[in-house]
């Protein structure tokens, strides 16, 4: 795997003078592992979920709150594509170069052939501060909205805000 590091990702984000807010704290492999452990941090808690369509064409990385539950079939036909699903550890690697649990919005700094689409729920989209997983689920970053607009647009990636179906 040719991922890019940790260490990457903060030389990258220090070169656009963006200084995150930085936690440490047990591995996260789901919101619900940071629910059992409590946790104390500044900002908004994100689910990040992988997606891909029934072709394994396209790829998503959807961000919404964390307590919300998708609805992936409304959400399929809402966006005119063909079954959305969980995409598999392997697609996790190819794309993102990451191991499951680690997905957040910074992962797209390792998708430099922009082939995974960002969806970002619109209302997760009014929330100020984000909790991230810098590339590794044992540490999360807080970056403002702001910083990570500035941070997409250096990696190319474009926010599509839409209005998530749950359940």
């Amino acid at each position: 795997m040719s991922a890019l590091l940790e260490s990457d990702l903060a030389r990258a984000l220090q070169e656009l003078n963006i200084e995150p807010v930085q936690y440490e704290h047990a591995a996260l492999h789901t919101c619900d592992d940071a629910d059992r452990l409590q946790l104390e941090r500044q900002g908004t808690r994100i689910k990040n979920l992988f997606l891909r369509d029934n072709y394994g064409r396209r790829h998503i990385l959807l961000l919404l709150e964390a307590h919300l539950k998708v609805d992936l079939k409304a959400l399929s036909t809402q966006q005119g594509l063909s079954r959305l699903g969980f995409a598999s550890d392997q697609r996790l690697e190819k794309y993102l170069k990451i191991r499951p649990g680690c997905v957040s919005a910074l992962a797209l700094f390792n998708d430099n052939e922009h082939q995974v689409e960002l969806w970002v729920d619109s209302g997760l989209w009014d929330a100020q501060l984000w909790q991230c997983h810098p590339l590794d689920n044992r540490k999360t970053w807080v970056l403002s909205k702001r910083q990570l607009l500035q941070f997409w647009q250096h990696t190319g990636h474009q926010p599509h805000v839409i209005d998530v179906p749950c359940l």
